[in-house]
């Protein structure tokens, strides 16, 4: 019976322990797991925030390297900007050029009776009140004092000074420049034209010794008269903006708008008679 007691305790201690270290070995592995899942839990925020930060530090990194490349692609864009603003301006500046000379060449094929010298100009006297060119032909290329500086679209004025390789042009906005007038809508010829200075200081033209009998009116083109072959006829002047007549009602002065903007103007052409021996410069 004693026997059978022992044996009883000492089951019973054994099934104990047993039962004691499964469930602390099951409440250590429940410990573990929640344990586990409370730091995953709490550690899911940070890891996104460096997975976020991981992100934007490859597209730092990846700009910085591709900075180089950037900066020279743009640089190269640049470039080929730049050189096509200036295929532009050299482009304008060719278009302009042909045009200029295409005009020229029509006045020539309508007055093959006159010769023309090319002129660049070199400097304008005068500063906002213009009173002469420099132009860079002269004595040596058969310039002479009086021969008339035309543009493709009208008058500009006279040669006053030849020196060996330049010369002066004064232009009909200038009041020592005198030409006679033909009104192109009634076809006549009457007055002189001049330059003047009005009084704002600022030049202008005006057609000066008008019959009174004259149907000018505002409007009207007025072009060279050709009389004395001095001045190739039928050149454009300008366009009559005001007509006026004198206090005595003996004459008519008709104020004109030169065609030729003297201020832009750039290039000239000499006329040059085929034959001079009427004319005495």
């Amino acid at each position: 019976m004693r026997f059978f007691k022992n044996k009883l305790a000492v089951t019973i201690v054994v099934l104990s322990v047993t039962f004691l270290v499964l469930i602390g070995y099951s409440f250590k592995r429940e410990s573990k797991g929640a344990i586990e899942n409370g730091v995953a839990v709490a550690l899911n925020p940070v890891q996104k925030v460096f997975y976020g930060m991981n992100d934007n530090v490859k597209g730092f990194l990846n700009f910085v390297f591709s900075f180089s490349d950037v900066k020279k692609e743009n640089e190269d864009l640049k470039k080929k900007n730049s050189e096509l603003e200036s295929k532009s301006i050299e482009y304008d500046s060719l278009k302009n050029e042909n045009e200029r000379l295409r005009a020229m060449l029509d006045f020539k094929s309508q007055r093959a009776d006159y010769n023309y010298i090319g002129a660049h100009i070199i400097n304008k006297t005068g500063g906002s009140i213009l009173e002469s060119f420099t132009i860079d032909r002269g004595e040596k290329d058969g310039l002479q004092v009086g021969m008339v500086a035309i543009s493709p679209i009208g008058l500009v004025g006279q040669v006053t000074y030849v020196a060996n390789s330049w010369a002066s042009v004064q232009p009909i906005i200038n009041e020592n420049i005198a030409v006679g007038a033909l009104v192109e809508s009634t076809r006549e010829t009457t007055g002189i034209v001049k330059g003047y200075r009005d009084s704002n200081n600022k030049f202008s033209a005006k057609v000066y010794y008008i019959d009174m009998n004259s149907d000018i009116k505002e409007g009207d083109i007025i072009l060279t008269a050709g009389l004395g072959d001095f001045y190739p006829k039928e050149i454009k002047i300008g366009e009559v903006i005001s007509v006026e007549e004198d206090k005595g009602k003996v004459s008519k002065t008709a104020t004109i708008r030169p065609y030729v903007d003297f201020n832009k103007l750039e290039e000239l052409y000499l006329v040059v008679p085929t034959d001079k021996k009427n004319i005495k410069y």
